[in-house]
């Protein structure tokens, strides 16, 4: 626990030793590299088969298909274990995969799939429309007497699915559903046996036991330590959109936890791995120069911010939520934890969402703008130089988000830069078990929750923000234009009047100060081998190896 003036003194503490940690890795890969290994590029050469090392810094604390694909470490083995019925890809286009076409009713209640031919689950059952009811069924309802949870952000208008024959199914839903389509392409809707959907959660638990009909099926694992994937030389059902045809080049992926940073860039820099998972931002450049690669892919979703309890004071009152959003220097932060690959926020939802609109001019840096809001709130400033009103200080407790390697730093800045306008900042890290248990939207403990999300579909933004939904700001049902602007996005059935409706939904969220944008989210960070390529990006912006080869 640090108050913001300790967080001074520990910002610049992290970044000496940012500076520390830097200069022994690279002394470690000069030894390495006077061996003649690691940074070396490759000949140019596509070499048949080949085995890649993925070093990750967790593997979840799941396999359970319903209940760990969401999360930012067990999606890396989903995506190449099993199927989708679409593709999404990073700007948001949807293509076929699994499901080759489909149509819609003009009200969008109702879709038809047709399947695509000859998709065999890893086990031998056909990826038919008996498999695909009964994957939907179970994202939409999950089991949860069995401790199987339904898919996160799966429609709750979802009413029914049946086959219609072979290859055809019918969906569904109780009220327009114009997200349905793409939300199949959501890296929880992952595609699995039937048989293995039956087992209870125990036996799902273990990932052996998890059949999909993706290009690769567990070879092996073992609990917080690695997963072996093996190619599967049966697959030719790759999404269209990767122009790939046939099973993988590479024979394996093996996914081996190191915990530390500075060990996994270490690693691939020496040879001794070919791609590290979240690396810190401020080693990026010098691995650049030396030949890299490092790939910084967006995903689709909302961006890195924080959202404000409504319920809690201070910001139960707007003028100190407004405060706040103008009071947050982002290219301070653009430019002091990140590199040119981040971008600042432009909303609160990532720019290249489709329908996204650019509303940075409502949240802009502006001090003097932000020291008015508060004088007028009544928030004074004492002799210390923190503002008090009614004999309480003006203070804010942030909780850096343990899944963002960078949240820690950012937090810092923020209590340095709100300290500076009279704000008492205290900083309570957790590691994520303790965050799960401690930190949740709209406890009254928590008057800032540091949030970001994927998500496929713009028509689920207002889904998550109103009280009908995850209740990110705590109003429940208080603010009725909101709740409408909310239910006009998920109920549109058409995209261009949907889009309207969708940038005056985020208008008025930024106008009332619900939410602090802080940055464009670049959650999933790859440090790699010059010699891998191919490497694709899906629209929740996982490595994918499917396309992935190894230069001679």
């Amino acid at each position: 626990m640090k108050t913001f003036r300790a967080a001074s003194r520990a910002l610049r503490s992290r970044q000496l030793r940012t500076v520390t940690a830097a200069a022994a890795v690279l002394a470690l890969a000069a030894g390495c590299a006077a061996s003649g290994n690691g940074s070396e590029q490759g000949d140019g050469t596509k070499k048949a088969g080949g085995d890649v090392t993925f070093l990750i810094d967790s593997l979840g604390d799941s396999w359970i298909p319903n209940n760990s694909a969401i999360s930012s470490f067990q999606g890396h083995i989903w995506g190449h274990v099993t199927d989708k019925l679409v593709y999404v890809d990073e700007e948001g286009e949807v293509s076929p995969w699994v499901a080759e076409t489909w149509e819609q009713n003009d009200d969008a209640t109702e879709f038809t799939l047709h399947l695509k031919g000859g998709v065999t689950f890893s086990d031998g059952s056909p990826v038919d429309a008996e498999a695909v009811v009964a994957n939907l069924e179970i994202w939409a309802d999950g089991r949860p007497d069995d401790g199987i949870n339904p898919i996160g952000l799966f429609p709750t208008t979802y009413d029914s699915s049946q086959a219609v024959d072979a290859s055809t199914v019918k969906v569904s839903f109780t009220a327009p559903t114009l997200g349905f389509i793409p939300t199949l392409g959501y890296h929880g809707s992952i595609l699995i046996s039937p048989k293995t959907l039956e087992l209870p959660a125990e036996k799902q638990a273990d990932l052996g036991n998890d059949i999909g009909s993706g290009p690769f099926t567990v070879a092996s694992w073992k609990e917080g330590d690695s997963v072996v994937l093996e190619k599967r030389d049966d697959y030719d059902w790759g999404p269209e959109a990767l122009d790939h045809e046939g099973p993988a080049t590479l024979d394996s992926v093996t996914y081996k936890l190191v915990a530390e940073p500075s060990v996994r860039t270490a690693a691939v820099q020496s040879g001794q791995a070919d791609v590290a998972y979240n690396p810190s931002p401020q080693e990026l450049d010098p691995f650049k120069k030396q030949g890299f690669t490092v790939a910084a892919p967006r995903y689709l979703g909302f961006v890195n911010g924080y959202a404000l309890n409504t319920q809690v004071a201070p910001f139960d009152d707007v003028a100190v939520r407004q405060a706040v959003q103008h009071g947050i220097d982002r290219e301070e932060i653009l430019s002091t934890v990140y590199t040119d690959d981040w971008l600042p926020a432009e909303s609160f939802i990532q720019s290249n969402v489709p329908g996204a609109t650019d509303h940075s001019d409502e949240f802009a840096f502006d001090v003097e703008e932000a020291k008015r809001l508060l004088d007028e709130a009544g928030w004074k400033a004492g002799g210390d130089g923190i503002r008090a009103k009614d004999g309480k200080k003006l203070a804010l407790t942030l909780y850096p988000n343990p899944y963002l390697a960078t949240s820690q730093a950012v937090d810092e800045l923020v209590a340095q830069q709100l300290g500076d306008l009279g704000f008492d900042i205290e900083i309570q890290a957790y590691d994520v078990v303790t965050y799960g248990e401690r930190v949740a939207v709209g406890s009254d403990a928590v008057p800032a929750y540091e949030v970001t999300r994927s998500f496929i579909d713009a028509g689920t933004v207002g889904g998550v923000l109103v009280g009908s939904g995850e209740d990110w700001f705590n109003l429940g049902d208080s603010d009725a234009e909101l709740s409408d602007l909310a239910g006009q996005v998920a109920g549109a059935v058409d995209v261009d009047a949907r889009n309207t409706v969708l940038d005056t939904l985020q208008s008025h969220v930024l106008e009332q100060a619900y939410f602090v944008p802080l940055t464009q989210i670049v959650q999933r960070l790859y440090l790699q081998s010059p010699k891998l390529k191919g490497v694709s990006y899906n629209g929740v912006a996982y490595a994918n190896f499917f396309t992935a080869y190894l230069e001679g």
